[in-house]
């Protein structure tokens, strides 16, 4: 496996904490992020069409079952950075849409490269009060162990519990990695053009799959 394909797998482990429907509200962040990781790798070992590249199937598990549990607006709002302030209510739409398109169709391929892999937690550095924080982890198989950091918030109310709004893979964190993309292209050609790249990135990624 290469280093590029191993990279994306990893990350997609990380967006892979966001699956499962209960989310306790008392729920440690680290058994949270620990929990849904086994889950979703057993199912992902388990199932013979996403091991095989069914990529139709695929994408209906990342988007039904990890995406409702990350904080998707903010993590738009940071990648798109100031520009999201100037956007107009439709166009956040938009830009969430396209977004959640593009991390969906660019993570879900990589879903079929899980064999043997298995999660181990790091010791959490936080105290009960903390409503945000970094949980850290690393992804264990063959080849050296690989850390993943996460970055989660408390959410208050009804369906309270842990989100993800950030992730990081060999140092590098994910919004920030798209936030350096985004502002070329909102330099470049405005916020209506971003929309337009990632509309077209995200068209040609299916023609491609």
């Amino acid at each position: 496996m290469n280093r590029q394909l191993f990279i994306r797998l990893l990350t997609t482990l990380l967006m892979s904490v966001m699956l499962g429907h209960a989310r306790a509200e008392d729920e440690a962040p680290d058994a949270f992020v620990k929990r849904i990781s086994v889950e979703v790798l057993d199912t992902i070992k388990a199932d013979k069409a996403m091991r095989s590249g069914d990529i139709g199937r695929i994408v209906t598990l990342v988007d039904t079952r990890i995406m409702p549990h990350v904080d998707f607006q903010r993590m738009t709002a940071s990648a798109v950075g100031p520009g999201w302030r100037q956007a107009t209510p439709e166009q956040q739409k938009r830009l969430q849409e396209e977004f959640k398109i593009l991390l969906v169709r660019t993570y879900a391929g990589a879903l079929s490269q899980v064999s043997d892999q298995n999660v181990v937690m790091k010791p959490l550095r936080a105290s009960p009060e903390d409503k945000e924080l970094v949980v850290r982890s690393e992804v264990r198989g063959s080849g050296d162990p690989i850390q993943l950091d996460y970055r989660l918030e408390k959410t208050p109310g009804q369906g309270a519990g842990w989100r993800i709004y950030n992730l990081n893979v060999l140092g590098v964190w994910l919004v920030e990695t798209y936030k350096s993309q985004f502002s070329q292209e909102i330099n470049a050609k405005g916020i209506e053009g971003l929309i337009d790249s990632l509309a077209a990135r995200n068209k040609s990624n299916v023609k491609k799959s």
